[in-house]
């Protein structure tokens, strides 16, 4: 028997965008962006499609900011096995063990040493590897309010996979100097754009010639450290 909430189609749709949007930028769509996308009259008609898929337990609303949507862990694993359906079930891997992730969680990096030694990783996780559009590498907690309107929060965990290069607009976790920190990355004519999520915020200019910052990987998904515990 089918238990997975029934969606009409413009619900689909909506669901659809925003996973895509999670998979391209790391980072959920604003009301905004669903609307145009979908040609909606105003912000307030994806609000009320949101409100309903989350009544649906699809996704979850994170008030207080712009990009405050979550997909369930339930939810990428529906959608994971909706994609393999077509194929039949020999396509599916065998045995359970195979399609968990051991990624390691990283808390305070030290200043010049590599965000993945030993001495960072506070503990790990065995996961499941349906729940990520984009295979993730590790896991860093989020210090900080700094990009709240994305929906990333202090205490969350950020899954990360590894990467030295990025497209604008996707989230990325960066070195610059002695810190490492998450934010949106714009290119510009002068070098790179470090864009916070909060107003509170600055942005972070780096220069083209920079000698101390580095691309540590991309946002490729979100845990609430709470749905942990």
């Amino acid at each position: 028997m089918d238990d997975s909430p029934k969606l009409t189609a413009r619900q689909q749709q909506v669901l659809d965008l925003v996973q895509s949007a999670i998979e391209r930028t790391g980072a959920p769509p604003t009301r905004a962006e669903i609307a145009a996308e979908l040609g909606f009259k105003s912000a307030n008609a994806a609000e009320e499609h949101l409100q309903a898929l989350a009544r649906k337990g699809v996704i979850e609303l994170v008030g207080g900011t712009s990009r405050g949507i979550r997909l369930k862990s339930d939810t990428l694993r529906a959608l994971n096995e909706a994609r393999l359906a077509p194929f039949g079930k020999q396509y599916m891997l065998p045995l359970p063990h195979l399609a968990q992730l051991t990624l390691p969680l990283v808390g305070r990096v030290a200043a010049g040493s590599p965000i993945l030694a030993q001495e960072h990783v506070d503990q790990t996780y065995l996961m499941e590897a349906s729940m990520w559009a984009r295979r993730p590498d590790y896991l860093l907690k989020v210090r900080g309010m700094s990009m709240r309107d994305a929906g990333i929060l202090d205490g969350d965990l950020l899954a990360v996979q590894k990467a030295k290069d990025a497209k604008n607009g996707q989230i990325v976790v960066a070195r610059l100097g002695d810190d490492v920190t998450v934010k949106r990355l714009r290119r510009t004519s002068k070098g790179i754009e470090l864009l916070p999520e909060n107003p509170d915020f600055q942005t972070i200019h780096v220069p083209l010639d920079a000698a101390d910052f580095e691309l540590e990987g991309i946002a490729v998904g979100l845990i609430r450290n709470t749905m942990l515990m």
